[in-house]
């Protein structure tokens, strides 16, 4: 099975996260394409590493326009934050998670202001440095 494709399994754990789209009653437009298809076309981007124009359209996965468009709308909607949170609580209930191995990375923990100011530190040469300019 190709690594684009999604699985039924992921796909029941990822619909109900997606937004709603309401179509327009008047003037509707072209239906949209299905969302597992449109899936499947930003999981081929991501695998191969094409642009997004040169998604090919004999996969039925729509155009890479409209693929990239979903992708912004679903990050901007919070669906992947939302789908990570709910694969690690099902990973947490299931007891395969082992959190001895967990690491914080300092970039996305917040540091509150005014912490300890640090002693000003010591030279180890002999004189100031010379100037490189």
């Amino acid at each position: 099975m190709s690594p684009w494709i999604v699985s039924d399994e992921l796909w029941d754990r990822l619909e109900p996260l997606l937004p709603q789209r309401e179509r327009r009653f008047r003037y509707p437009g072209r239906k949209p394409l299905p969302d597992r298809d449109t899936l499947c076309g930003i999981l081929y981007v991501l695998h191969t590493g094409i642009q997004w124009e040169y998604l090919p359209q004999e996969l039925g996965f729509g155009s890479g326009v409209t693929c990239w468009r979903r992708l912004r709308d679903w990050n901007e909607a919070g669906v992947w934050q939302r789908l990570h949170e709910v694969l690690l609580a099902e990973l947490n209930a299931a007891a395969k998670l082992d959190w001895s191995r967990c690491v914080v990375d300092s970039s996305h923990v917040r540091v509150l202001k005014g912490g300890v100011t640090r002693a000003r530190r010591r030279s180890t040469g002999v004189g100031p440095a010379r100037s490189t300019t």
